[in-house]
């Protein structure tokens, strides 16, 4: 096995596509190098894209960010800007690990995994976030909800690699909120996780929303019928039940140690009505 350092995007897609197939990106490295020492992956190649000034940074784009794959759990909850546009994915990306693991954990590898349980990716789906990946054809945008197609599945092509998320920009009277349900009170692997975007107009009526839902399919989803029963509607309890319905709707869970399919399908219901709740006020008080 080899490891590589590119300094730049297309030194890093020259690599993994001499690799065919056998490369494997390191950002922070916390789900990788586990599987490397389970031998559950055996690489050709380990392309290091921490020297890519743009898997790196935080940058203003549009009036939202432009937010490197390599970025930590540990620099986001330092960006104040960030945090103060979009509370509920900081929040999300804060719940992997511990705090030694948000030292080098990020977003981009959390969504490479592509577990369906990942705490970032329903929060980036509600977001509205999208994917920039560079490859031997140029570079390519794609939607957060895209991006995996099914467990430990990408929709990454041979030379292609995660480089930057984009966070749009948010009007006034906006919020957000992500939550999960584990079995026990820190560091473990989500029964349900359910993000909530949200936006209001002068009067309190919602004219945006988004929900996505985490660990009840094969991969992360972006339930519209959850936000179709949220826009027109001032958020209330009513709106929020049938919101809760879609959701419970949505859901194609297994059963597992972790709970049955009834179990997750209620669950979810439920943190979908905590997370708009919380979404709401933050809106109003945006």
């Amino acid at each position: 096995m080899r490891y590589e350092a590119p300094e730049t995007k297309g030194e890093a897609v020259s690599l993994l596509a001499m690799a065919e197939g056998s490369g494997r990106v390191l950002a922070g490295g916390t789900d990788l190098l586990v599987q490397l020492r389970s031998g559950v992956v055996k690489p050709g190649v380990v392309v290091d894209i921490k020297k890519i000034v743009e898997t790196r940074e935080i940058t203003t784009e549009n009036g939202g960010f432009r937010v490197g794959a390599a970025v930590t759990g540990a620099e986001l909850d330092e960006h104040k800007a960030l945090k103060k546009l979009w509370p509920g994915v900081v929040e999300a990306v804060e719940l992997i690990g511990s705090t030694q693991i948000q030292g080098r954990a990020s977003m981009g590898g959390n969504l490479c995994n592509a577990s369906p349980a990942a705490d970032s990716v329903p929060a980036l789906i509600a977001a509205g976030a999208q994917c920039h990946i560079a490859g031997p054809d140029g570079e390519r945008t794609l939607p957060v909800e895209e991006f995996c197609t099914g467990p430990g599945v990408t929709n990454l092509q041979t030379g292609e690699f995660l480089v930057s998320f984009s966070l749009p920009s948010r009007p006034r009277h906006s919020g957000d909120a992500y939550l999960r349900f584990i079995p026990r009170t820190e560091m473990d692997i989500a029964v349900v996780g359910v993000g909530v975007s949200l936006s209001l107009d002068s009067n309190g009526i919602c004219v945006a929303a988004r929900v996505g839902l985490g660990a009840v399919a094969a991969t992360a989803l972006l339930v519209t019928e959850a936000a179709d029963a949220l826009i027109g509607t001032s958020v209330d309890e009513g709106a929020i039940e049938i919101m809760t319905s879609a959701i419970r709707s949505a859901c194609r869970p297994i059963d597992d140690k972790r709970g049955t399919i009834v179990y997750r399908t209620r669950v979810s219901g439920v943190l979908a009505g905590r997370a708009c709740r919380i979404a709401l006020q933050r809106a109003e008080q945006s």
